[in-house]
């Protein structure tokens, strides 16, 4: 009887622990349903809560540094093209080559900033309208001075190029070290310390051009 007892006992030990074990497989259940739940309302509000941080990522000054930049580059690039065909300085033609391969990747890169932050890419030829109320147009060339310099050839084209490519690189300078001191995008500000670095050495190398006879 004794052993009978203990059984019964055994069994009902197994049973009340199996209940036990359903009991806690429901609350862990509900534990893990109430862990998706947060899970689902955090990433619910993930978006919410890290659309500041992401707002943050860039600001004005970056969309105004690369809607003013790419124009500008543009113009710098069409420039450049000249020079093959009219430039007589074989160091010219040099500088030229090494403006377009330098900034026509920074254009496609300035735009893709701009497509990702949702922002308009500035249209091919709004170059003088696209500088964000610079008054200087940051160094951009005007129709009468693209022409004039298109009409060029031969030495006058070599000092034509140089003395408006000092303007535009210094306007270029202006407008990143317009970044670097308000922009907020990590990328963007190190394009604009890269641009003053080569292009304050371009300024310095066509000015020792320019004094040589």
């Amino acid at each position: 009887m004794i052993r009978k007892h203990s059984l019964v006992r055994r069994g009902a030990a197994v049973v009340a622990a199996g209940a036990a074990a359903l009991v806690l497989a429901a609350c862990g259940g509900g534990d893990s349903d109430s862990a998706a739940g947060h899970g689902g309302h955090n990433a619910a509000a993930s978006p919410s809560a890290s659309a500041p941080a992401s707002q943050g990522q860039h600001n004005a000054a970056d969309v105004a540094f690369a809607k003013g930049m790419i124009p500008h580059h543009r113009q710098a690039v069409e420039m450049a093209d000249l020079a093959p065909e009219r430039a007589q300085s074989a160091e010219v033609k040099t500088l030229a080559a090494d403006i377009k391969k330098a900034q026509d990747p920074e254009i496609e890169t300035l735009s893709g900033w701009l497509t990702s932050w949702g922002e308009e890419v500035p249209a091919e030829g709004a170059m003088d309208h696209s500088m964000h109320g610079m008054d200087d147009m940051g160094g951009m060339m005007t129709d009468e001075e693209m022409t004039g310099l298109e009409n060029a050839s031969g030495k006058a084209f070599d000092t034509a190029f140089m003395e408006l490519m000092i303007k535009h690189h210094e306007g270029a300078v202006a407008m990143a070290k317009a970044e670097q001191a308000d922009g907020a995008h990590g990328p963007a500000r190190k394009m604009a310390g890269d641009i003053i670095t080569s292009q304050n050495a371009e300024i310095e190398q066509m000015k020792k051009l320019l004094g040589k006879d």
